[in-house]
């Protein structure tokens, strides 16, 4: 697959949305990822960043959760055209 045009869900700012590519990452981090339905074609939401950048607060498939930076990286997104 070609990344180019993507960009990791960490380099998202606040009130920005993209959806899913791929998941880069491998073993039960990779499994718990996807299980929280970061999955190729889901549309996530950055809602807002903790006051020192780490979590963020995301929307993806209509609910709410957080994350590390350092996972989102992890994450590869598009804008959707």
């Amino acid at each position: 697959m070609s990344h180019v045009g993507t960009r990791t869900l960490s380099d998202l700012q606040p009130g920005e949305e993209a959806v899913v590519t791929e998941v880069l990452a491998k073993g039960k981090i990779r499994h718990r990822l996807l299980e929280m339905g970061f999955i190729r074609g889901a549309r996530v939401k950055v809602e807002k960043l903790a006051p020192l950048g780490d979590p963020m607060e995301l929307v993806i498939k209509g609910y709410h959760l957080s994350l590390r930076r350092e996972e989102g990286q992890c994450i590869l997104v598009s804008e959707e055209s």
